[in-house]
């Protein structure tokens, strides 16, 4: 008998139970039927003869008394079975009802699968059984890749075709004893019973699984592409010695973990859950609970990188980069907090707050210089992108003309008409608007013609190969020419040293902005080095404090931005 006709042999049995207990009711109900019966006929042979007799006109009046208990006998008959037959027929469906409720209890209602709550009681008891047997339980989590792309692309009754699709592709290869259910959304869980010495089945089966689920579905007449993460986890793993419901969430959790693991490997794979992988989470949890909390406490800071005229050597504006001071970790780059600041859904308030401080530093600045800000592609989702930023600038009397937003190539993939409306608009009302790490996408000539773009900015990895070998400059000569056909001036990421820097000045006209010009500062550095090079905004100060402030060369830091 497979564990899942044991699991639903449970539940039987307890509704049986409960039919006996129904069963003894109605067995007093008709009872007391019966012992009216028999009052009855005892009655009746007393008084049915002499009633007959009076009927015929052959004797007296029957007895009044003994003629009316048999008339309230008759009626106590009828009553009683009337009820008998009421009570019976509400029995029947209060057991219907009540074996209803135990299936949608049990039963996730979309694929037929068990649900969180049926399969965590289950695989308590299969652990418990287990623990006096030389067979191991693998618990295998399974998530959709991309799942709410998906519901927002094609519907939600795509979607949900797609999750009973995916059901009974997993139901038709887990073996026999093996155990399937939705635990939510679109995360599955599956239970399967293997020898501890050839764990390398359950690597088949995972194997088979991700190849199996990757076939296209289809809906009306489109084709979904899916893939699924896995995190598999051994009850070998579990060092409790009373195994019960407690053990079953934690070897839950463990094969979650390990799932998440394979999400952020790159997703369509799996792993099988090690202790590491905990500890990784659980900081990652630490630094959600961090950005939410620093972001409240004003805790992240702009900071900013000087941009230059390659021909000239004269500053033209800054691009602002975020980091954060966090009090625990100290100060912390983009590249750690940015991914999370836009899987956790705060990039938005992040973005704001900075360029909200940005706006009020530039404003310190000569009239000449611009501020450069980078938007993430989880931004530029938002169909009230531009409305916000122009309120924004509104808000902080900050002049579009001195701002120049930055996207990446990513942007223009996920929905390019949205994206040339939001661009449109704030061009209309003076903003700049830069392709950034221009050559590591996927853009088109046809694109960057369509597209109203004021700039392009190569990305640093093209710029670092001009001090190993002469195929980056000719890629570099290439893009600009390609500016300078679609008339679109071209800034240089990443110019780290003298001899880069000389590479690109005889290429043309360009601006530039790396370490050799050193490093992003806070506002206050910036504002001590635009004071020294009579570069402040007219409204400030002139007295402010000069102190030698040399830019220096450092080591490489992360090219990840922040909005």
């Amino acid at each position: 008998m497979s564990e899942l006709s044991k699991v639903a042999g449970r539940g039987k049995l307890a509704g049986g139970r409960r039919r006996q207990a129904e069963r003894r009711h109605d067995f007093v109900t008709l009872g007391i039927a019966l012992a009216a019966i028999i009052l009855f006929v005892g009655t009746a042979g007393v008084a049915m003869p002499t009633l007959i007799r009076a009927w015929q006109g052959g004797a007296a009046s029957p007895d009044v008394v003994l003629t009316n208990a048999l008339l309230l006998n008759i009626a106590l008959i009828l009553l009683g079975w009337s009820r008998y037959k009421a009570l019976n027929a509400e029995l029947v469906r209060r057991c219907a009802s009540e074996e209803e409720a135990r299936r949608l209890a049990d039963i996730d209602h979309l694929t037929g699968c068990h649900n969180r709550r049926s399969l965590t009681a289950a695989l308590a008891d299969l652990l418990a059984e287990r623990a006096h047997r030389e067979r191991a339980l693998a618990v295998v989590a399974v998530d959709l890749d991309n799942f709410k792309q998906i519901n927002d692309l094609n519907g939600h009754q795509a979607g949900d075709e797609v999750l009973q699709a995916i059901a009974r592709r997993i139901g038709r290869l887990l073996p026999e004893g093996g155990l399937l259910a939705r635990l939510g959304g679109d995360e599955f869980l599956c239970v399967v019973p293997y020898h501890p010495q050839v764990p390398d089945r359950i690597d088949q089966l995972v194997s088979r699984m991700i190849e199996t689920v990757a076939t296209p579905v289809r809906h009306e007449t489109a084709s979904i592409d899916v893939t699924i993460s896995v995190g598999v986890a051994s009850s070998t793993q579990l060092d409790d010695p009373n195994l019960g419901t407690a053990s079953a969430q934690k070897l839950m959790h463990k094969a979650d973990i390990a799932m998440y693991h394979a999400k952020k490997q790159g997703k369509n794979r799996y792993y099988w859950f090690e202790p590491p992988m905990e500890n990784e989470l659980r900081f990652r949890n630490e630094l959600e609970s961090g950005i939410r909390k620093g972001i409240a406490l004003g805790e992240f800071r702009p900071y900013y990188e000087q941009q230059i005229d390659l021909e000239t050597g004269r500053l033209t504006g800054f691009e602002m980069l975020a980091r954060w001071q966090s009090p625990e970790m100290g100060v912390v780059g983009p590249d750690i907090f940015i991914p999370i600041a836009e899987e956790i859904g705060v990039i938005g308030d992040l973005s704001d707050r900075l360029m909200s401080q940005a706006f009020e530093d530039a404003k310190q600045w000569d009239a000449e210089l611009t501020l450069s800000v980078n938007i993430s592609p989880v931004q530029m989702r938002d169909p009230w992108f531009a409305q916000k930023l122009l309120k924004l600038l509104v808000k902080h009397n900050f002049p579009a003309s001195r701002l120049d937003i930055e996207i990446t190539e990513s942007c223009l993939h996920e929905n390019i008409g949205m994206v040339r409306s939001m661009i449109t608009s704030l061009r209309n009302q003076g903003v700049h608007i830069s392709l950034d790490d221009f050559g590591t996408g996927y853009s088109s000539l046809a694109q960057l013609r369509s597209l109203p773009f004021d700039r392009l900015k190569i990305d640093r990895a093209f710029i670092a190969e001009l001090k190993e070998d002469h195929h980056g400059g000719k890629l570099i000569d290439a893009i600009i020419s390609m500016g300078d056909g679609l008339k679109l001036p071209i800034t240089a990421e990443g110019v780290e040293n003298e001899q880069v820097l000389q590479a690109l000045r005889s290429m043309g006209k360009l601006k530039g902005q790396g370490y050799h010009y050193g490093k992003p500062e806070p506002a206050e550095k910036v504002l001590e080095r635009l004071g020294r090079q009579d570069l402040l905004s007219k409204q400030v100060d002139s007295n402010v404090t000069k102190v030698n402030f040399g830019a220096g060369d450092g080591p490489r830091e992360s090219g990840a931005k922040a909005g």
